[in-house]
């Protein structure tokens, strides 16, 4: 896709050999990951309209998507600040190509059916609810922070709503959130790995397994009312992400939602 448009926008404080930023570059590529991690998962929100079990949770996940793309926003933003290059939202959305995404790789996955959704929706709530209730020195994030924490507690308490339903329902739905927690499991333990970009911004916000202490317990809270058991530790599990190295379902989601904007460059509706 890359010959429609003069060329990649690539993420701040990229370079040949991958060595850190240092200064802004720092924190906004620090800040491109958390935004990429919305971004995304709001893509793939977005696919339920329509498929989604019930009207009502058509909207709820169209509204949960739009709360995360609202973060997403507001975060690029504050990049294309802090790089210096004055890049906006949608430069940072709709024109770098796969290896300039920061994003984890439970959050690219393709869409699986409505357990799978209520398990990722749960462990990436949980996760996300401990790092915004943090605040940030940094003050674009520290305001991100206060107004999406309220938001992403919803996102929790509706992911673990389900989670219940499925779990102490039918036969059939509690085996099928089982295997959802399953499923899910080898793409935990990036959410809270400490990568080193997070590492050298340990001042800006809790570290991820920091951020672990609290939200495993969390989860393991929800999937015991559920009457369900916490999968046995995975085989395998995903990791590269915020090293901008992502699994297959990464480019066939990027030409979706990129193609109208790198088919059009700089049109404007």
């Amino acid at each position: 896709m890359s010959d429609v448009v003069s060329g990649p926008v690539p993420s701040p404080g990229r370079s040949v050999d991958d060595a850190l930023p240092t200064g802004d570059a720092l924190v906004a590529r620090y800040l491109m990951g958390l935004a990429d991690d919305a971004m995304v998962y709001a893509q793939r929100l977005g696919e339920w309209l329509t498929n989604a079990p019930q009207i009502e949770e058509d909207m709820a996940l169209a509204n949960i998507s739009l709360d995360l793309l609202g973060q997403a926003r507001v975060l690029y933003g504050r990049v294309g600040e802090l790089d210096g290059t004055g890049r906006g939202e949608d430069d940072f959305a709709m024109l770098r190509d796969e290896r300039d995404w920061f994003n984890i790789h439970l959050v690219e996955q393709e869409r699986g059916d409505f357990a799978f959704e209520m398990a990722r929706l749960l462990w990436f709530s949980a996760a996300r609810v401990e790092l915004l209730a943090a605040g940030s020195s940094e003050p674009v994030l520290d305001a991100v922070m206060g107004k999406g924490v309220k938001e992403v507690r919803y996102h929790l308490d509706h992911a673990a709503q389900w989670v219940a339903r499925l779990g102490d329902g039918t036969r059939e739905s509690h085996a099928r959130m089982q295997a959802a927690l399953v499923a899910v499991a080898p793409y935990v333990d990036e959410l809270f790995e400490d990568d080193p970009v997070a590492t050298v911004c340990a001042d800006l916000a809790p570290l991820p397994s920091v951020i672990r202490r609290s939200a495993e317990p969390t989860v393991q809270r929800i999937v015991t009312a559920a009457t369900l058991q916490m999968p046995d530790p995975p085989t395998w599990r995903s990791r590269g992400g915020r090293a901008g190295v992502h699994s297959r379902p990464m480019g066939s989601l990027l030409a979706e939602m990129q193609h109208i904007a790198r088919s059009h460059p700089g049109a404007t509706w």
